[in-house]
């Protein structure tokens, strides 16, 4: 083709110029035809939309740098060159090629997500035309966030890799380096109070011994403004009301590696509080206000008092419904004697109702049953006490795994708002299947499926089966926590189990119990609870062995027949306290729970008992963020007999007794393996059994064998400490899904019926048998134990990892040093 005249050429965004077309009346043509060349992906309809020039328009220089503006604009085009062929415009272009794949490598303190939306943000995603301008300003403004995390020698480099048909492969290269270590922290200026005071409560530090790997020494231009307000406010809170930082030097050494930073500041001189007065609309509650407010008259001039006292108004007007509040301190310093006056201006707003209440994020759980742990009602005035509540009861939920709200008003309409609960959930339902060998109890499998959240429905149903060689066993539960719109729950249980003993950690004997409960729940507030239940058991055993601890509770029942099963019905009461104030229904990080239950057999049963039982935790924060966390729980136990029935003396049932050892109870130790061992008489190397013989009969000729099986016993006292930590190299999304905690458990069982005392100066049987013989001696002894354990919530299914060791061991107590346990969620 013959170009007759050059109109324009060779124009790129980045040199930000344009070329001039022929500004001669001569360049100037009316255009017959438009023709476009280069074009590959983007279509010919496409980029004459984009080309603000029509055949039959005249066309001059002016109408040439639109159109090659609006070329550009479009961001589809990396060159544009327009020619003239006679009356025929040519547009020669080049298409930006297409993002293929976007690579990032050598990326540490910048997560691969956080880089993908920050490009996102900018169009660049893969199967997008690359805009190489944009390439430039993202390098720098990566560079300048490791910079201001100390990272002065980190570059970015962004390579673009060319592929065939107009494709390009990005890859974002990082070489972040070493941060910059602070090698010295000054403050010049105080007086009042010395650097190691001041730098105290700083993030940023310096010098910092080996153990300290908590400290902070790398410097962090946002940790520096930090620490900055923290020293302010130190003043601020000591009455320094014109304290002031005039100035701050960061300085670097020449090999960028180490930083010094030095505090200019102004301390000024101490303020008095001369006077507070309330002003504005308190809707009546002037006087309440008042009494309760912190501020007082001649104490020195406090700003993290004044602070709280703002939040305090907003907060109890917001329990009215005044959800937006304006609280203003105006202070009126006087410097001639050091005084101040708190002015506490006071404008409520509106009050603000509730339009609606919305629910997002919930892809199992109805709308409905969130709905019900919801305080805060529809048009009613909005309560920021009653959301505070609702998100907390929410949180609770053992299937949610965070819960945030907010408000959202109404354009048009100043006194409505609609609250968004945003929830995200986790696996509510759990098949748990184990398999496991021992020495004792061999070849083991178990298998349960549980759901807390059925169908979305918030009810919890659970089936659970287990086969081990001492147990087979079979329950059902059900429970629906909404029984009614008031918060009543109902729930039950039908349950069956045969039990071997031979082959557990317990005394011998074989039992086949069969029950049948019921339960039914009050709510008193949010966060306590009362619920009452009976269950039915039917309760046979046989294979019994001999036991000096067992023989009155057998007595009753074998009727002169040493072989005959022990068979009992009894109609178990129990009435229940509880109370949650824990952050989380799953992995908690703060706050309490306590539960207290008691429980009796009724007078027409065979047996007659009664049971108590005492939990609580409590989780102590250590850091703002709750990664760092102590549990502190306490479980306590007691039950004994009462009365009689039919003249035998009633006893709590050794089926019913205390027992410690393994995962939920003391860990470190093997399942019921912590507690009195049961005790057998020998006469002239005879067991003496039941068959009349009862001891002392002739000590000389009395010996005491005790078995290395546990009894358990009618009293406990469990306890322990946990110190959850992070846990390392696991996303910070984790947290809610992953736990690690180091534990120390300390705890016993025992008898405080059995009179132990009589069998004190017996010599110990020779026997053969296995296990090993203990002394009773150290049965009051605590047992303690120490340990890693790590949980976690997985898309897999839960897991737990403990590793954990015996303290204070005792011949024949089985310490359990690693235990592995999965199942899977849905």
């Amino acid at each position: 083709m013959k170009l007759r005249q050059l109109v324009a050429a060779g124009v790129i965004v980045s040199s930000a110029s344009l070329a001039n077309a022929a500004t001669s009346e001569q360049t100037q043509f009316v255009v017959e035809d438009i023709r476009v060349e280069g074009l590959q992906r983007v279509a010919l309809g496409a980029a004459l939309t984009y080309l603000p020039v029509e055949v039959g328009d005249r066309l001059n220089s002016f109408r040439v740098s639109q159109a090659i503006r609006s070329l550009y604009s479009s961001t589809h085009f990396e060159s544009v060159e327009v020619l003239r062929d006679g009356n025929t415009l040519v547009v020669k272009v080049a298409e930006r090629p297409t993002i293929s794949n976007i690579i990032f490598e050598g990326n540490d303190d910048i997560k691969d997500e956080q880089l993908q939306e920050s490009l996102d943000g900018n169009g660049i995603r893969i199967g997008e035309p690359l805009d190489r301008t944009v390439l430039t300003s993202i390098e720098n403004g990566l560079k300048d966030f490791f910079y201001s995390i100390g990272k002065y020698n980190a570059d970015v480099s962004a390579i673009v890799t060319p592929l065939p048909r107009n494709r390009v492969d990005l890859k974002l290269l990082f070489e972040e380096g070493d941060a910059a270590e602070i090698r010295q922290i000054n403050i010049v200026g105080n007086q009042e109070f010395t650097d190691s005071e001041l730098m105290e409560d700083l993030e940023l530090q310096f010098d910092t011994p080996w153990w300290d790997f908590l400290s902070e020494t790398r410097y962090q231009q946002q940790t520096l403004q930090g620490d900055m307000e923290t020293v302010k406010n130190h003043y601020l809170d000591r009455g320094y009301l014109r304290f002031n930082i005039d100035s701050t030097q960061v300085s670097m050494t020449p090999e960028k590696e180490g930083i010094y930073i030095a505090l200019n500041v102004s301390e000024g001189e101490q303020y008095t509080i001369s006077g507070v007065e309330l002003v504005g609309d308190l809707l009546g509650n002037e006087e309440y206000i008042g009494k309760v407010l912190p501020l007082t008259e001649g104490e020195l001039y406090n700003q993290a008092e004044v602070t709280y006292t703002e939040e305090f108004i907003a907060k109890y007007l917001g329990r009215f419904g005044y959800a937006y509040p304006e609280v203003t301190t105006v202070p009126e310093i006087n410097d001639e004697d050091k005084t101040v006056h708190l002015t506490l201006s006071v404008d409520p707003g509106k009050r603000i109702y509730v339009r609606r209440i919305n629910f997002n994020g919930n892809t199992v759980t109805a709308d409905d049953v969130l709905r019900q742990n919801v305080n805060q009602m529809e048009g009613a005035w909005l309560s920021n006490n009653l959301l505070e509540s609702s998100k907390n009861q929410l949180s609770r939920l053992t299937y949610m795994k965070e819960v945030e709200f907010e408000t959202t008003r109404i354009p048009g309409q100043e006194d409505k708002v609609d609250v968004d609960f945003n929830v995200q959930e986790q696996p509510s339902g759990s098949f748990n299947a184990g398999i496991g060998y021992g020495d004792r109890t061999k070849l083991s499998l178990q298998a349960g499926i549980q759901q807390d959240n059925f169908l979305g429905t918030g009810k919890r149903v659970g089936l659970n089966l287990s086969t081990v060689s001492y147990q087979k066993s079979a329950q059902i539960t059900y429970n629906d926590p909404f029984f009614t719109i008031d918060g009543i729950s109902l729930g039950g249980s039908i349950g069956y189990s045969e039990f071997d003993g031979s082959d557990f950690n317990v005394i011998q004997y074989n039992s086949k119990r069969i029950s049948v409960g019921a339960n039914v729940g009050y709510p008193i507030d949010e966060i306590n609870r009362i619920n009452f239940g009976m269950t039915y058991s039917n309760v046979e055993l046989y294979n019994t062995g001999y036991y000096e601890q067992t023989e009155q509770f057998y007595d009753q029942f074998r009727g002169g027949d040493p072989e005959a099963p022990i068979k009992y019905d009894s109609y178990l009461a129990s009435v229940s306290w509880s109370r949650n104030t824990l952050n989380r229904g799953l992995f908690p990080t703060a706050g309490s729970s306590q539960r207290a239950t008691f429980s009796v057999t009724t007078p027409n049963s065979d047996v007659n008992y009664f049971k108590t039982v005492f939990d609580t935790k409590f989780y102590f924060p250590l850091s703002r963020n709750q990664k760092w966390s102590v549990l502190a729980r306490l479980r306590l136990g007691y039950g004994n007999g009462y009365g009689d029935v039919d003249g035998d003396e009633q006893i709590l049932p050794f089926t019913e007794n205390f027992t410690a050892g393994g995962a939920d109870t003391l860990r470190g130790f093997e399942n019921n393996t912590v507690g009195p061992r049961g005790i057998q008489l020998f006469t002239n190397g005879r067991l003496i059994g039941p068959d009349g013989e009862t001891y002392p009969g002739d000590p000389s000729d009395a010996q005491i064998a005790i078995s290395p099986r546990s009894l358990g016993g009618n009293a406990m006292a469990l306890g322990g400490l946990e110190l959850i930590v992070p846990t390392p190299f696991v996303d910070e999304e984790m947290d809610n899904s992953v736990r690690t905690s180091i534990f120390f458990d300390v705890g016993n069982v025992w008898d405080t019926e059995f009179d132990y005392s009589r069998y004190e100066g017996l010599t110990q049987a020779n026997l053969q048998r296995s296990g090993r013989l203990i002394d009773y001696s150290d049965w009051k002894q605590y047992r303690s134990s120490a340990g890693l354990s790590v949980q976690w919530i997985s898309p897999m299914g839960p897991m737990v990892f403990s590793f954990s060791k015996a303290i204070q061991e005792r011949e024949g107590d089985d310490a359990r040093f690693f235990t592995f346990n999965i199942g899977q969620t849905f």
